[in-house]
């Protein structure tokens, strides 16, 4: 089988042996999954991580460095950067609208019972500007803030490029240290099946049905708003003549391990390895491009903030006035691109844009119990969107290059 197959196999599975479990065997569930489902997910997350950090650091210096033109350097950044505001205020639109038509917060009732988690507290939008330069790179790498690492391999470029040829000896070393990431990256990803079912059915049996029936108009209106979403990228890849099927076909495993994982990050070396390889992008953009989208291109962020706010408003009976709709906008949009690809981080950043907006953080946990049901929804779509603004920007170049000649 190929490693799609294998991936969308470990899911269906899991998710059946999830409901089995949680339907049949509710007394195995906790100790199967202290001792099992558990710790064979973390093993393997464990294993992404151990090489996004060297992944997103080793691509963007390969992908920057291979782009000899500086001028180049400046235009692909800023085009991605544009993608990425206009695409994102998009998904906003569709969750907060999504939202209000739904009005999943006025179909819930005596609920404050099983709203037991706390609700964490997110960074606010002045420190998060301040914490993206990091005071230590080494405590950077070791904590794995991907921000943090960008803006160091965005200040190592520069230097390369002020250096010179003296800077050959570094950049062969990186480019070195790229491939045999590389290749560690194909050994994890043979073990990602396992990885993939363990994280799904422990997520599916361990999750409370009764909470689960009380928010079943949240989770299918957030799912939906997923689903519209993507459906807009297609229009989107449509419209650049990307054949939204290749597409899909192409990024399928990254898909897979995004949906699985809930991880961002977990799909990173996926992603550029389908990029380069079913998908033919051009080799210094998808390093560029997808590297910088997995720590920045946050659609399933945006989708999840804008139709959360709307929701809690609903659901504590807030008016919803164009003061608060706007900041829920702004804060929504900034918010995204500091939310960490790791499974809850969304959860945490929710914190940052009820504050901004006024409403009430009670309603973090009541979302909380539920946020593992949607999050995977939320992953793909991140993933999808980061790919798809990669394969646009590919295209966008292409065209000049055509159009040149």
């Amino acid at each position: 089988m190929k490693l799609s197959t294998k991936i969308t196999v470990s899911l269906l599975l899991g998710i059946i042996a999830g409901i089995i479990l949680n339907l049949f065997f509710p007394s195995i569930i906790p100790g199967l999954d202290q001792y099992v489902l558990s710790p064979v997910g973390k093993i393997f997350l464990r294993g992404i991580q151990f090489i996004v950090v060297p992944i997103v650091f080793t691509s963007l210096i390969v992908g920057f460095t291979s782009i000899k033109n500086s001028e180049k350097v400046g235009r692909l950044t800023w085009r991605l950067l544009s993608l990425y505001i206009v695409t994102n205020l998009v998904a906003l639109v569709v969750g907060m609208a999504t939202a209000a038509i739904l009005k999943p917060g006025n179909s819930v009732s005596n609920i404050g019972e099983l709203s037991t988690q706390k609700a964490a507290q997110g960074q606010g939008i002045l420190d998060w500007l301040v914490s993206i330069v990091p005071t230590n790179p080494f405590e950077s790498f070791s904590t794995g803030n991907l921000l943090q690492i960008i803006f160091t391999a965005i200040l190592i470029i520069v230097g390369i490029r002020l250096v010179g040829e003296k800077a050959n000896p570094f950049v062969s070393f990186v480019k070195s240290f790229h491939e045999i990431i590389g290749k560690i990256t194909s050994v994890v990803m043979k073990f990602s099946p396992i990885g993939v079912f363990a994280l799904i059915s422990s997520v599916i049996a361990t999750q409370g049905l009764e909470l689960v029936q009380k928010l079943v108009m949240y989770i299918v209106g957030l799912i939906l708003a997923v689903v519209i979403m993507i459906f807009v990228y297609f229009l989107f890849l449509t419209f650049m003549k990307i054949s939204p099927v290749r597409f899909w076909k192409s990024f399928l495993p990254a898909f897979g391990i995004a949906f699985g994982t809930s991880s961002s990050n977990a799909a990173l070396p996926v992603a550029i390895e389908n990029a380069q390889g079913p998908f033919k992008m051009k080799k210094e953009i998808a390093s560029f491009a997808i590297s910088l989208g997995t720590a920045l291109k946050r659609d399933g962020a945006c989708i999840m903030q804008g139709f959360n706010a709307l929701f809690i408003a609903q659901l504590f009976d807030v008016e919803l006035t164009p003061t608060l709709i706007v900041s829920v906008m702004i804060s929504t949009v900034i918010v995204s691109f500091s939310t960490a690809g790791v499974p809850g981080a969304g959860i945490i950043m929710m914190s940052t844009v009820l504050t901004a907006a006024g409403l009430p953080l009670e309603g973090i946990a009541i979302v909380a119990g539920v946020d593992r049901l949607t999050e995977g929804f939320r992953t793909l779509l991140n993933v999808l969107g980061n790919t798809a603004n990669a394969a646009m920007l590919d295209k966008w170049e292409n065209k000049e290059v055509e159009s040149a000649n």
